[in-house]
This record gives structure tokens, sequence and C-alpha cells, in this order.
């Protein structure tokens, strides 16, 4: 039978997870927990928070020129291998809750 873990503990950890950066997969793999467990975990802590509005978090980046983007365009490229391309101008923090979408 698994262990009954405390409201206290599984916040605690939702909390981490929030503040690594990693993916949900990334994160309970190296804390040793199942990734439907923490899932459930970081769901249970994001309806439990008070409304507000997600932080955005900035991640250091390489500013590059390639020969196929324009120069009136951007491209990111997530973790994930994922490429998006906007114009430059764009609304950074449309950009941030897309790149976070793409993460999760």
């Amino acid at each position: 039978m698994a262990k009954q873990v405390e409201k206290p503990e599984w916040t605690r950890i939702a909390e981490a997870f929030e503040a690594s950066g990693q993916t949900q997969r990334e994160f309970a793999s190296a804390r040793g927990v199942r990734l439907s467990t923490l899932q459930s975990w970081v769901y249970r802590h994001r309806r439990s928070a008070p409304s507000r509005a997600e932080a955005v978090r900035l991640l250091p980046v390489q500013v590059a020129s390639t020969p196929e983007a324009p120069e009136s365009q951007l491209e990111v490229v997530a973790a994930s291998g994922a490429r998006v391309r906007f114009a430059v101008g764009t609304d950074v923090g449309y950009v941030a809750r897309l790149i976070a979408a793409l993460g999760r």
C-alpha cells in the first residue's frame, strides 16, 4: 500500500516543481515520484492557490542569425524541440504563455 502524503508535504513538492523550471516528467523522475502523482499534486496546488496571473519566467536565450529566417522574424526553440516563429514586435506576454503551454 502506498504511503499517505499529508497536504503540507505535497504542497511543498508542488511549489518546488513550479520553481524548478523542469518538465513534470523530469521533476518526477529526479524526485522518485510517479508522474501521475506529481500531476495530481500540481493540479490541486494550482486549484487551491488564490487566483493570480501566472508569473513570467525568463530564460537565457541565444540570438543567432540564420539564412532561412528573415530579420523581421524571431524563432524560439522550446526544450521539447518545438520551433515557433513570430514577427518582431509580437507581444512578449503572448510568446511567454505560448512557450509555457508548449512546455507542458
